[in-house]
């Protein structure tokens, strides 16, 4: 029996992955604005010169290290399965950029890209859920804002991710004040904001409700 639920969770898992890095990718066709981590490693990697993946992967190593100070311990299996999981996310989100430059999403109209852009958001938030339900592994950035939540803001999903998106910000402000501009920051990146922790917990509620949180101190 717990080798056929960890074969249904593991599912779930892979599907949400490549949910999310999909969606990434979408919202970052868009141009309209991406994802606040996305966004933020967008603008950094242009600023170093290098690419998304690898400022991505550089992101998750140091919000590794940043999440065992949350938890107050060194919790090998938290560190290890983070990296785990956003060394192959990393580059996963630059190929689906690259599957879907034939759509030329940016070509189409405001509204059209407007509704990939929130289509993008959804799924970003939706496909965090279910791994976070999945109590496998997640990504680093996502597991700061699931102990900020669990273990300092009494199961708020939405002040979680919102407090969890301060280390992207002070990087976009570097970027600004280096570079006198933004890229992949716009309606997406301000929706993210204030909407993605909250349909994370309305899709722990509605999406795949028989995975539940293991959340342990």
């Amino acid at each position: 029996m717990k080798s056929k639920d960890f074969n249904r969770r593991l599912g779930y898992l892979i599907f949400a992955i490549a949910l999310d890095a999909a969606a990434n990718a979408l919202m970052i066709h868009s141009n309209l604005g991406s994802a606040v981590w996305t966004a933020s490693a967008v603008n950094l990697a242009q600023l170093l010169k290098i690419s998304n993946g690898t400022t991505l992967f550089v992101y998750a190593i140091l919000v590794s290290i940043t999440n065992q100070f949350l938890l107050k311990h060194f919790d090998g299996r938290i560190f290890i399965s983070n990296l785990i999981f956003a060394l192959p996310f990393s580059y996963l989100v630059d190929l689906f950029v690259y599957l879907l430059q034939p759509l030329n999403i940016g070509q189409l109209n405001f509204p059209l890209r407007l509704l990939c852009d929130v289509t993008g958001l959804i799924g970003i938030a939706v496909g965090i859920s279910i791994y976070q339900r999945c109590n496998i592994v997640q990504h680093p950035n996502d597991e700061l804002a699931y102990l900020l939540r669990f273990k300092y803001l009494h199961d708020s999903a939405g002040l979680g991710q919102l407090i969890s998106y301060v280390p992207p910000f002070l990087v976009m402000l570097i970027c600004y004040l280096a570079t006198g501009h933004l890229v992949a920051v716009g309606i997406g990146t301000i929706l993210a904001i204030f909407t993605q922790g909250w349909i994370i917990g309305w899709a722990d509620q509605l999406i795949v409700p028989s995975l539940k949180h293991h959340f342990r101190e």
